[in-house]
């Protein structure tokens, strides 16, 4: 957990916000357990309804915020927790397992997500100082921290714009850059500037591990990849396993897995086509990969999603 104190007035005005803002997400919340996109680009509400939870899915860098509930994000050298009032920041595609650990139908788990503009960030921090805050609780590529109620307030004021969408593309780049602007400036700036600034290890990192996403179903190795992040090897299999918590073959690994999944799920194609799609020869590896990252094997876990 982090130590990071809001004042007492701050954290009553947090919680009249939040209370509106769960009044106007509860209404956009109509499949729990998935993340629902919204008619504002970027802009995704999340919802868990389930106690225990373990969830497999595969973060873009966002900008969040909690509005109910609590999670933990769970990786191979321990966990970070989120819950209410927090916000979140994820700076790096990266897969994510998570539990819900306070959720239930009545009160289920609720965040805002939003899609993080690196290039935004990357203008906004030349234009700011280097803010001398409290750092938040970071856990590789992610990092958590309480919401302060300027952050809050552009976050609702976004939100609010699903029920006005003639003010909306006027409106919302206003609140995104705000919402940046806020994220940078609190405790949470120290790890979206290491992702946004370019040259830095953070970004080139992400860089590798953009090129690795977009070119996963083919043969690669870690010399080629280092070369993408500018990096020698040893630096950027260090500096790669520092960020996603895998090394960067593990990466692969289970973006083709979450890549079959989607495949599967919404092309309706067969375990053994889709496997062979995103590069594995061995139809029984892509099982017993599946099943272990999964919970279960692909044809009974993609017949439970529909």
């Amino acid at each position: 957990m982090n130590n990071v104190i809001i004042p007492q007035d701050e954290r009553k005005h947090i919680l009249e916000i939040n209370s509106r803002l769960k009044e106007n997400l509860m209404r956009y919340c109509l499949n729990p357990g998935t993340h629902c996109p919204t008619a504002i680009t970027g802009l995704n509400v999340a919802m868990c309804t389930e106690q225990n939870h373990i969830g497999a899915c595969f973060d873009e860098p966002t900008i969040g915020f909690v509005v109910q509930g609590k999670k933990e994000f769970l990786a191979e050298h321990g966990q970070l927790q989120y819950e209410a009032l927090d916000a979140f920041v994820v700076g790096v595609d990266m897969p994510n397992v998570n539990r819900t650990i306070l959720s239930s139908k009545e009160q289920p788990f609720l965040a805002v997500k939003l899609s993080m503009d690196k290039l935004l960030g990357a203008q906004l921090c030349a234009d700011m100082p280097k803010p001398n805050r409290q750092a938040a609780t970071a856990h590789c590529g992610m990092a958590v921290a309480p919401a302060s109620a300027a952050l809050l307030e552009a976050v609702a004021r976004l939100v609010d714009l699903l029920d006005k969408p003639e003010q909306a593309p006027v409106l919302a780049p206003m609140y995104i850059r705000e919402i940046h602007y806020h994220t940078l400036l609190g405790p949470l700036g120290e790890t979206m500037r290491a992702f946004c600034t370019l040259g830095s290890q953070s970004n080139q990192i992400a860089e590798a591990v953009t090129w690795l996403r977009n070119n996963f179903s083919s043969p690669t190795t870690i010399d080629d990849l280092a070369r993408h992040a500018h990096m020698g090897v040893s630096t950027f299999h260090r500096h790669f396993k520092a960020v996603t918590r895998v090394s960067p073959l593990q990466f692969q690994k289970k973006l083709r897995l979450h890549e079959a999944r989607r495949l599967m799920l919404t092309q309706g194609q067969d375990a053994g086509n889709a496997s062979y799609a995103v590069g594995y020869e061995s139809q029984t590896q892509f099982n017993r990969e599946y099943k272990r990252l999964f919970g279960e094997p692909p044809h009974r876990d993609v017949s439970r999603l529909r």
